[in-house]
């Protein structure tokens, strides 16, 4: 389990990240990081991270997509984890 706790720390701080970044360069014009990608970042394990920079960054709240996808993709991932824990 040890891996697992180390691939999602990783993820989730580069997703936390990514989404600071792509909030920063959105205020100053520069290349964007795509949106698929910021929710690709979300699917594989950085529900957190993305969840956490919406809210830190105020990034992507208007977007549905994002504010409905984002939060289900956290559920689903606690659910995922919290079962392989327990087993």
């Amino acid at each position: 389990m040890s891996i697992l706790t180390g691939y999602l720390a990783v993820i989730n701080f580069t997703t936390w990240v990514a989404y600071g970044l792509d909030k920063g360069r959105a205020k100053s014009g520069k290349w964007r990081i795509p949106e698929r990608t910021l929710l690709l970042l979300a699917l594989i394990g950085g529900s957190l991270g993305a969840l956490a920079g919406m809210i830190m960054f105020r990034h992507k709240t208007k977007k549905a997509k994002f504010v409905i996808s984002v939060p289900v993709m956290f559920v689903v991932h606690c659910v995922i984890v919290t079962m392989l824990y327990l087993q």
